[in-house]
């Protein structure tokens, strides 16, 4: 596709109305983040990265995507020396984060082969005993994050602590605590990057070796050579089809009648004679349970652990669908067969001399697939979850000591305001005297609440400035779907297709017909039907349990290697990614053919 020098741009950041209310949000964000105190903010060009921050940050809230984008940018550049590709720099406007990719230049790509080949050859040629230290250095994170405590501080000092001349009155436990959550987390997010770059080039290097052998080879046929069938990323889901399938099998079903009443649930299943099923269930929370309807980057994420009524309201649904006959298991060795197949298939039309070169590039990507998700269960659920959790217990120390009325409300603060106001307050206490922060925190909180509440009020546009006549940067096409093509679909919003048709990323085949049900939240999960089309901003790997009752899903952002891409390839469902409007064009209840083949969504009726 040739596009002319003269494109079409999108609106610059500081053409772009602020919403009424939001006047100042500005002040919210590091420095750092906003366009105002950068350089090439109107020139370079920038995509909402609204796959993984789909709502306005909350200033708190910077952090995960802080440390996730710097770490992500860390190994491409200088841990593993990616010959093409640096890091992606980011920003945030009108709360939302925009990201641009740093290109290597030409001259310099050539240089950092040899020390690139060494590095990932390293990672590669020892994959299985560096991945099995990972786990360790990550549960041993986790494990030092559940030990930290936040409690509020005593009247006086324990006599013992003057016996033993201990000379410190606790409130460096707090201090010294915070602080180390904050390390062990971004510790973890260093450690989330180690494998998933190398991960996505091994299948990137497959891709393009099946490319050039096979001219025409569908995406989806590369993808699913290397896919993976039992990846820890589905095993809450799968825990709970279990537990489900047992629950049938003991009797006890009518236990789940009102799973919103979490105590009467288990209750009602204890009365059933359903002690050995309770059994089950409390071994399936350690870890699987530590799971998010969200993504694990927002404070208000819920978890399984926290709000069981959503895991047990899953479990009632999946009783219900096998009392019903259904099969509610992953088609696992459908995909298995298929998987077979297809390899078989193009393995055989690959000449002699190369066959070897196809087993050795598909047989890398198959082995470094599983991480690009299973990682996600231990650093955006598992840890990011306890993280959360002991946000919300030094908010509570601050909501007794009168600093502000909800734990939510410290999300409203910045990272460093957290530690000013954690010295605020053991000062105040120290000294005997009133703590500012009461005085203080109250209406500011609830001025920025009134900014956020107006940023939150409109979307984010798509992108900024004037993209380059070819997207070229691998990683960003292939996980965030952001194309040539795509870019100017959204440039060309209603002008773009011809039929009318919403065109993105064919990233699960098949071809279904149905009924919409667009959703903008994890809070309206409860309202898809069976047989329904799933139209969403964005899923994450937590919606397994709607994969099951859907025909196909739709997303506005998403590549081949997204999220919404692999868990429809796993369940076997149709699926188009990256339109960039279908949740915004597309109303609940309108007839829609999904073509996961070509890409194509086409309203049907309204």
């Amino acid at each position: 596709m040739t596009i002319e020098q003269t494109m079409k741009s999108f609106p610059k950041p500081s053409q772009i109305e602020v919403p009424a209310g939001a006047e100042g949000w500005e002040d919210l964000y590091p420095y750092n983040l906003v366009f105002d105190n950068a350089p090439g903010g109107d020139e370079k060009f920038w995509f909402c990265d609204s796959q993984h921050w789909p709502t306005v940050f909350k200033p708190f809230e910077t952090i995960g995507g802080e440390f996730a984008v710097k770490c992500l940018g860390q190994y491409n550049t200088r841990h593993l020396l990616i010959p093409p590709a640096n890091g992606i720099e980011f920003k945030i406007h009108l709360g939302y984060l925009y990201m641009s990719p740093v290109g290597v230049p030409e001259e310099e790509i050539a240089a950092r082969v040899p020390e690139f080949e060494r590095r990932a050859g390293h990672y590669f040629q020892n994959w299985d005993s560096l991945l099995e230290a990972w786990h360790s250095k990550v549960r041993a994170t986790i494990d030092e994050m559940e030990d930290l405590t936040f409690e509020a501080l005593p009247d006086a000092v324990p006599f013992d602590d003057i016996v033993s001349g201990k000379a410190m009155d606790g409130s460096q436990v707090l201090m010294e605590n915070y602080d180390r959550l904050i390390a062990l987390l971004y510790r973890n997010w260093q450690y989330h990057f180690e494998f998933l770059n190398l991960g996505y080039l091994a299948y990137l290097d497959f891709f393009g070796f099946c490319k050039d052998v096979f001219p025409g080879i569908p995406d989806q046929a590369i993808a699913k050579m290397v896919q993976g069938v039992d990846m820890e990323l589905f095993r809450p889901d799968d825990e709970l089809k279990k537990l489900a399938v047992q629950a049938v099998e003991l009797g006890i079903q009518s236990a789940f009648d009102d799973t919103d009443d979490v105590e009467g649930t288990l209750r009602a299943v204890r009365d059933a004679g359903g002690e050995e099923w309770l059994v089950a269930y409390e071994a399936a929370q350690d870890p699987w349970f530590n799971f998010t309807v969200g993504n694990g980057f927002y404070g208000h994420d819920k978890y399984w652990l926290e709000h069981q009524d959503i895991p047990l309201g899953y479990i009632k649904d999946y009783v219900r669908r096998v009392d019903d006959g259904q099969d509610i298991m992953r088609p696992v060795e459908h995909l298995l067969a298929e998987k077979e197949r297809i390899i078989a298939e193009y393995r055989e039309l690959v000449s002699p001399e190369l066959q070897a070169q196809f087993d050795a590039k598909r047989g890398l990507a198959a082995t470094a697939y599983p991480y690009v998700e299973n990682h996600n269960f231990y650093i955006e659920h598992w840890a990011m979850g306890v993280f959360w959790r002991k946000v919300r217990e030094l908010a509570g120390v601050f909501v007794e000591a009168g600093f502000w009325a909800d734990p939510a409300d410290m999300l409203y603060l910045n990272r460093n305001e957290v530690r000013d106001a954690i010295f605020d307050l053991v000062t105040g206490w120290a000294v005997g005297a009133e703590s500012t922060g009461p005085h203080y925190w109250p209406a500011e909180i609830e001025r920025r609440r009134v900014i956020i509440d107006a940023l939150s009020t409109r979307r984010p546009q798509p992108a900024l400035n004037t993209p380059p006549a070819q997207i070229t940067e691998p990683f960003t096409m292939m996980l965030y779907g952001i194309t040539t093509e795509q870019v100017q679909q959204w440039l060309a919003g209603d002008e773009g297709s011809e039929d009318g048709a919403i065109t993105g990323m064919a990233a699960s085949p098949g071809v279904v017909e149905g009924l919409a049900r667009v959703i903008t939240s994890a809070d309206q999960l409860g309202e898809v039907q069976e047989g329904e089309i799933l139209v969403a901003t964005i899923t994450a790997p937590s919606w397994g349990p709607i994969f099951g009752k859907i025909r196909a899903t739709v997303t506005d952002i998403g590549g081949m290697m997204s999220h919404a891409a692999i868990v429809c390839r796993e369940y076997g469902l149709p699926a188009v990614t990256g339109t960039g409007s279908a949740s915004t064009t597309i109303v609940t209840g309108q007839r829609i053919r999904v073509d996961g083949n070509a890409g194509r969504v086409e309203i049907l009726q309204d």
